[in-house]
C-alpha cells in the first residue's frame, strides 16, 4: 500500500479584524477537506494571527522559518495553504520562498489555485506575477484605508484606538451603513479638568513633568487605571493636538471642532 503524502498546512490572517472574525477555521476546513480528497495526511498545522504577509518579511515570520526547517529535515512532502497569498504578498521575496520549497522537494499547493510548479519559464513568470498582483492589492488597500481614516477625522469622528485622556466615547444616535449605532467622541469634563490643570501648571508656573507627576499625585488625581500619571504620559498629553479640538490621522488633520476643544490653540503653542 502506497504511503500517504505528508502535509504541512499554514493558516494566516493579517489584521486584528480578521482575527476577531476568526477567518482561520474557514481556511482550516478548506485545507482539511482538500487534503482528504487528495488522499493526503496532514501532519502539522501552523497558525499566524495578525501577521501581515506584505509588511513582515519571511525571515521574521516564525511559522515560515519553522516550515523551511522542517522541509530541510524531510518531515513533510506537501505545503498546503488556502490561497497562495497566505504565504506572503511581497513580490520581491515570496515568489522565491515558494520556489525554494519546490527546489527542495516540497510540493506547494493551494486549495483554490492548485499546484505551483516550476517546470519552465512560464511557471516562474506566473509565480512572480501572482505575488506582484498580491503586493499591489496590499498597497491599494493601504491607500484606501488611509484615505478613509482621513475622511473620518475631517468629519469630526474618532478614527479608533485608545481614547485620549480627557475624552470618552458615547452613543448619540448616529447609525453606520450596517444600521448599528456607533460611538461619538466627546469631552469628558471630569478628565478635562486634569488636562487643563497640567497645561496651566506647565505653561504659567513652570512645572516640569516630574513636578507635575508629584503634584497630581498629592492632589489625588489618578489615571483611568487608578495609578499615578507617569512623566511619559504627561509629556504625551502636552504634545497632543487633539486637546485643541483637532483630529488627526497620519498626515491628515481636521479643522478645529469647538465641541472637542479642551485647551486653546494659544495655550497649546505655548506649551
Amino acid at each position: 500500500m502506497e504511503e500517504k503524502k505528508r502535509v504541512y498546512c499554514l493558516y494566516r490572517v493579517s489584521t486584528k479584524g480578521q482575527v476577531e472574525k476568526d477567518d482561520i477555521p474557514m481556511q482550516k476546513q478548506c485545507c482539511r477537506e482538500f487534503a482528504e480528497r487528495q488522499g493526503w495526511k496532514i501532519v502539522k498545522e501552523l497558525f499566524e494571527k495578525g501577521v501581515s504577509g506584505f509588511k513582515v518579511s519571511a525571515k521574521d515570520r516564525d511559522a515560515i522559518q519553522e516550515i523551511q526547517q522542517a522541509a530541510a529535515e524531510g518531515k513533510f512532502d506537501i505545503l498546503l495553504v488556502y490561497m497562495f497569498d497566505r504565504l506572503g504578498r511581497r513580490e520581491d521575496e515570496t515568489p522565491f520562498v515558494v520556489e525554494w520549497f519546490v527546489r527542495n522537494g516540497i510540493e506547494v499547493w493551494s486549495t483554490i489555485e492548485g499546484q505551483q510548479r516550476f517546470d519552465n519559464h512560464v511557471d516562474k513568470l506566473m509565480n512572480y506575477i501572482r505575488y506582484w498582483q498580491a503586493s499591489g492589492e496590499s498597497i491599494k488597500t493601504s491607500i484606501r484605508t488611509k484615505t478613509r481614516l482621513g475622511q473620518i477625522v475631517q468629519e469630526g469622528r474618532f478614527r479608533g484606538g485608545t481614547v485620549p485622556y480627557g475624552y470618552r466615547l458615547e452613543k448619540q444616535g448616529r447609525m453606520n451603513k450596517k444600521n448599528h449605532e456607533v460611538n461619538e467622541i466627546l469631552v469628558d469634563e471630569n478628565e478635562a479638568v486634569v488636562v487643563r490643570l497640567i497645561y496651566e501648571k506647565y505653561v504659567n508656573e513652570g512645572f516640569g513633568a516630574q513636578r507635575l507627576n508629584r503634584f497630581l499625585y498629592n492632589q489625588g488625581f489618578r489615571n483611568r487605571k487608578g495609578v499615578n500619571f507617569t512623566n511619559t504620559t504627561i509629556i504625551k498629553m502636552l504634545k497632543n493636538i487633539m486637546y485643541v479640538g483637532i483630529l488627526r490621522s497620519g498626515e491628515t488633520q481636521s479643522e478645529i471642532f469647538p465641541e472637542l476643544q479642551i485647551i486653546t490653540p494659544d495655550m497649546y503653542e505655548r506649551a
